[in-house]
């Protein structure tokens, strides 16, 4: 398997896990920053121009962090990366499009771009403030959810907290938003774990 990744971006949760799972993988860098997501052997690999991607063993190409991580957890069921009950995969899944749905595309996407949002400059400063507001309000839901555990569904590491990784990532690491103390937590128990901190090191973070 092939990942393509950007340092920092949501494939940081993919990166992680694979790196869970053990399986043989390899990295490819797409620096968004440089807009290498849109040359031209990119596009034609993968004319949705974003990152994750991963290329199976197949030769098939997989994309969208909910996709990707569904496939990941179920083609390796002895990694316990959904709930075996139905009840627990839902509410894994449930937990997994409100990180990507939610608080990436609708809160960091005003923070990452708010010029997508509004392109008079004088605005953009609102258009932060609005994507901090459903950070904010968003990590008060999970907060709640997740209480004093250490994994953010049941007892164990799930697809959800690897959604979680890095969006937590982005939050507290690099824009030092305050955070509810069960959520620093929590994200520093994820950090601690030795996959994590391999993923971080290996995309330039430390480790």
């Amino acid at each position: 398997m092939k990942l393509f990744y950007s340092p920092g971006a949501c494939s940081l949760g993919i990166h992680l896990l694979l790196e869970e799972i053990g399986k043989p993988y390899s990295l490819s860098l797409v620096d968004l920053k440089s807009g290498a997501q849109y040359a031209p052997d990119y596009v034609k690999l993968n004319p949705k121009s974003k990152v994750p991607a991963l290329l199976r063993d197949d030769d098939t190409l997989l994309t969208e962090y909910p996709a990707i991580a569904m496939w990941l957890a179920k083609s390796n069921p002895d990694k316990k990366l959904l709930p075996a009950d139905l009840e627990g995969e839902v509410r894994t899944l449930e937990l997994v499009d409100y990180v990507v749905a939610t608080l990436h595309m609708q809160g960091f996407s005003r923070l990452f771009r708010p010029d997508k949002f509004s392109s008079i400059e004088s605005e953009q400063e609102a258009v932060r403030a609005a994507g901090r507001e459903i950070i904010a309000k968003g990590l008060e839901h999970v907060s709640k959810q997740i209480g004093d555990r250490s994994y953010a569904i049941g007892d164990h590491f799930t697809i959800a907290d690897s959604a979680l990784f890095y969006l937590l990532f982005w939050v507290i690491d690099l824009f030092k938003i305050e955070v509810p103390a069960n959520i620093k937590t929590y994200f520093e128990g994820l950090k601690a774990r030795p996959a994590a901190r391999k993923v971080l090191a290996d995309e330039g973070f430390g480790g």
